[in-house]
């Protein structure tokens, strides 16, 4: 394995002196390395991966040094246009390193979102032109980083490096986030749950619908949610579209901070909609804790006003069991959208599993119970 330390090192040596991006579980160890050992100016955990690409350039523009931008390749969705409309050797030839973990690689055993992303990662940078290389736990890694820097300065645009699972060695953060609530995730899905009755609930990706799968078999419920397995940021768009679908039934979106700011424009593109029907919970742990814990800058918002400024009816914070039930029983008894913030801490079961069902029958059983 590439041991993070070396290779960050490795990589300021060589002229990188910017590190943006989004994390993903197969940089999770670079990515702590990184945020431990940077200047706040020198590492930027940004909204979505696109952010990165233009942070990046912006810097090159003003400075003339070179940035490293790091993603899931499930990300490389958000890069597409400014890959093409502003770095590419056609337009502004702006030069980055990208760093791209490579989740679903074909022949390695992956969750179903990730499969077909997988297979078409590596044609997905052919098409894009942009040159790369394979970095694994085998790699020289200094070597394979030296040989990308430099065809990154002789073409004066962006490289890549493709991460596989398992590149690089354990390094855990040492950072904290801001938040002061004790209550898990879990706890919080609970009374969510209980409270919610036969509404219908579309929950985010990540460790959230993991945990509304087996808290409904742990209640012996059938399922009515939809899992988002994918589709990072779209939560709350999703919901709109369910709640706009059936006005008649009321929707409950279980969001996560870092999938709320990967697209904050939804919210107020929700608000201007006013669906009544539509309850937006935001589970806050500052932190994307699905791939690694590392934090996000969601302590730092102002959810009221923001809620306030997109058109939301109304808003109620709680960090307690006893503070949730309070805010639901305000909220619920009034017209959508609502926005409730629901800070938690991190942390989840070390058993905690993945649906049992495909994501084509969590589709159909959420249709079933949608249209009836």
């Amino acid at each position: 394995m590439i041991a993070p330390d070396q290779f960050y090192n490795a990589m300021k040596a060589s002229g990188i002196q910017l590190f943006a991006g989004v994390p993903d579980s197969l940089l999770s160890s670079l990515c702590a390395y990184i945020d431990d050992h940077s200047q706040p100016s020198e590492h930027i955990i940004t909204a979505n991966e696109g952010n990165a690409i233009a942070l990046a350039a912006g810097y090159h523009l003003s400075s003339g040094r070179y940035a490293a931008v790091y993603m899931q390749n499930s990300g490389l969705g958000n890069t597409v246009n400014p890959l093409t409309s502003l770095t590419d050797p056609e337009v502004y030839r702006i030069p980055m390193l990208l760093i791209i973990g490579w989740r679903g690689e074909p022949g390695v055993k992956d969750e179903p979102q990730h499969v077909k992303q997988g297979r078409v990662t590596p044609g997905q940078l052919d098409l894009l032109e942009i040159p790369y290389q394979i970095l694994d736990a085998a790699s020289d890694g200094l070597k394979v980083l030296n040989q990308a820097i430099e065809t990154m300065q002789i073409t004066g645009a962006p490289v890549a490096l493709l991460v596989r699972k398992d590149t690089f060695s354990k390094y855990k953060t040492k950072r904290q986030t801001g938040m002061q609530s004790t209550m898990k995730r879990e706890e919080a899905l609970r009374c969510l749950l209980a409270f919610s009755g036969e509404d219908l609930i579309v929950s985010t990706t990540g460790k959230t619908s993991r945990e509304v799968f087996e808290l409904r078999v742990e209640r012996n419920e059938p399922q009515r949610d939809f899992l988002t397995v994918g589709a990072m940021g779209h939560t709350a768009s999703i919901a709109l579209g369910v709640a706009l679908g059936n006005p008649s039934k009321r929707v409950i979106c279980i969001d996560g901070d870092g999938s709320a700011l990967m697209h904050l424009g939804a919210l107020p593109i929700l608000g201007s909609q006013k669906p009544a029907n539509l309850i937006h919970v935001l589970l806050n742990n500052a932190a994307h804790e699905s791939v690694g814990g590392q934090p996000t800058i969601a302590d730092q918002m102002d959810f009221a006003a923001i809620s306030k400024a997109s058109g939301y009816t109304a808003y109620a914070k709680a960090s307690n069991e006893k503070e949730l039930t309070h805010a639901w029983q305000q909220l619920s008894q009034q017209a959508g959208p609502v926005l409730l913030e629901v800070c938690i801490t991190t942390g989840s079961r070390d058993d905690l599993g993945r649906p049992t069902s495909t994501p084509e029958e969590n589709k159909l059983a959420f249709m079933k119970v949608a249209m009836s």
